[in-house]
């Protein structure tokens, strides 16, 4: 399952409302004093739906606990760059079908179990297990065998060639084989333990003085849930938080900027906002229909009326971040009288309606209500049908019972979905799923990057989805912290760094 922000979506919070809607604020009602025994106080709008990263803990899951509290065998930087994190380092057969990796022998978990092949085959097995609805799951179906000759030692070995095999470790966290109800509680090697989660405000990590690394840089880092954006951004201003890891309220900037006490960071987000239509139905499953509903969108206008000066218009399903960005934007744009043309050619000339599903969580209510005064003047009704988060993940991305539906999509890389005609939004294109399976098998970059340009453009221009805007990844902080991350890559946020003055 795609890390489609919280479960296979996200519960990305809210542009509106009151700052009497708050969620979680500090708990001390006051931020912390600074020092190696700091306290950060974090504001968020993803709380956990529970702590596993196989059951759809979603968005939430991801940005407290990856990197925190577990580790993976590589890890993936802010910057997009890997590194070797509980593995010292890989040898990779010829044939690319063999990888074969060493562990630290210096790690331990949380319980005090010493880390092994043993946990490592384990976790990797859990996230292709049936029941798993890990946001890598397909990608990692090419693991054939995992033989664990000795403790330190696991080789994987491929039924085909994978070129992004290590990378897509990263996404792995190793959990000791031993541990129990991992929707509750923890067994990980990270810097941080978890501490108390108080479900609907706060959860909390402490640092672990048995961390097999550096020591975290800060003794407690406690997580502050919101469902208001407005009253986020009333606890930062008054102290009660020392940080928010993705505004989304970009009203609010002008009091951060004015004040002179924070830190505005605009990193690089790799989240884009989809219209996505069930292309296995009538209509959409006639391309002409759906690049006729793309060429309608004003995207600039869109972006504008959401984020103001900040975010990205983009035309696929790939951010500049990917290797194999390329600007297609032209392919559908803005274009009534295009899509009155269109409309015609595919037998409605005379308009169609369609049930939009549409999260009921911010930004997703604004983007349908302007899809749906856009789409009025060129003879598209759209009925909105409001629906939480959890009953968009049955209805939609379980049980494909939708025409079209809103949904933000956080992973880079994730244009490989295309390939899978059974996701939830059914595109089927045996061209665009060879060349994807092609990429993958490929023996250099170059040749995997040029399949999936190929790919995209094909996507693209069949307008399989319509991607609306990539979001901006904005990072507010009091002037008194430092050493946060400022991208916005799946969801993960690395607090080990966070000082406070």
């Amino acid at each position: 399952m795609p890390s489609l922000k919280k479960s296979a979506l996200a519960a990305i919070g809210a542009l509106a409302v009151t700052a009497l809607a708050l969620t979680g604020c500090a708990s001390n009602g006051g931020a912390s004093a600074g020092g190696a025994d700091a306290t950060i106080r974090i504001g968020s709008l993803y709380e956990p739906v529970n702590l596993s990263n196989t059951a759809g803990g979603g968005q939430g899951v991801t940005e407290a606990l990856t990197g925190n509290v577990y580790e993976a065998l590589y890890r993936l930087n802010d910057d997009g760059t890997t590194e070797p994190l509980l593995a010292t380092g890989y040898e990779v057969s010829d044939d690319g079908l063999t990888y074969t990796f060493t562990l630290r022998d210096d790690v331990t978990f949380h319980s005090g179990k010493a880390l092994t092949s043993a946990d490592v085959k384990s976790s990797v097995e859990a996230v292709v297990a049936p029941e798993s609805q890990s946001a890598r799951k397909s990608s990692l179906e090419v693991v054939a065998d995992i033989a664990t000759p000795d403790d330190q030692t696991v080789v994987f070995t491929l039924n085909e060639r994978s070129i992004s095999f290590p990378y897509l470790l990263t996404y792995i966290w190793i959990v000791n084989s031993e541990a129990t109800d991992l929707e509750n509680s923890e067994d990980g090697t990270g810097p941080y333990t978890l501490g108390e989660w108080k479900r609907g405000s706060t959860l909390t990590l402490e640092r672990w003085d048995d961390y097999w690394g550096d020591a975290a840089k800060n003794a407690e880092v406690v997580y502050n849930y919101f469902t208001d954006a407005t009253a986020e951004d009333t606890a930062l201003q008054s102290g009660r938080i020392d940080l928010i890891t993705s505004v989304q309220n970009p009203d609010s900037l002008p009091q951060f900027e004015d004040s002179g006490n924070f830190t505005i960071t605009d990193g690089q987000s790799t989240t884009k906002e989809l219209l996505a239509f069930n292309d296995r139905v009538a209509p959409f499953d006639d391309v002409k229909v759906r690049q006729a509903i793309y060429s309608a969108i004003d995207r600039e206008k869109l972006l504008g009326a959401i984020w103001g000066d900040y975010g990205t218009v983009i035309g696929s399903m790939v951010p500049p971040t990917d290797p194999w960005y390329e600007d297609l934007n032209d392919l559908n744009a803005y274009d009534p009288d295009r899509t009155k043309s269109l409309l015609e050619e595919a037998g409605l000339g005379d308009g169609f309606e369609f049930t939009l599903d549409t999260p009921s969580y911010d930004p997703h209510p604004a983007v349908a209500e302007f899809l749906q005064s856009e789409l009025k003047k060129v003879g598209v009704t759209v009925d909105i049908n409001t629906i939480s988060a959890d009953e968009w993940y049955t209805k939609v991305f379980q049980e494909h019972d939708f025409e079209a539906t809103l949904q933000e999509h956080v992973n880079d890389r994730d244009v490989v979905w295309y390939g899978n005609p059974d996701f939830y939004w059914g595109y089927d294109n045996p061209q665009v799923a060879q060349w994807i399976d092609q990429a993958e098998q490929a023996e250099t970059e170059a040749e995997q990057t040029e399949l999936l340009k190929q790919a995209n453009r094909q996507i693209a221009g069949d307008a399989a989805s319509a991607w609306l805007y990539l979001y901006p990844q904005i990072v507010v902080a009091a002037d008194t912290v430092s050493g946060y991350p400022v991208n916005g890559l799946n969801s993960q946020f690395f607090a080990y760094n966070i000082v406070k003055e």
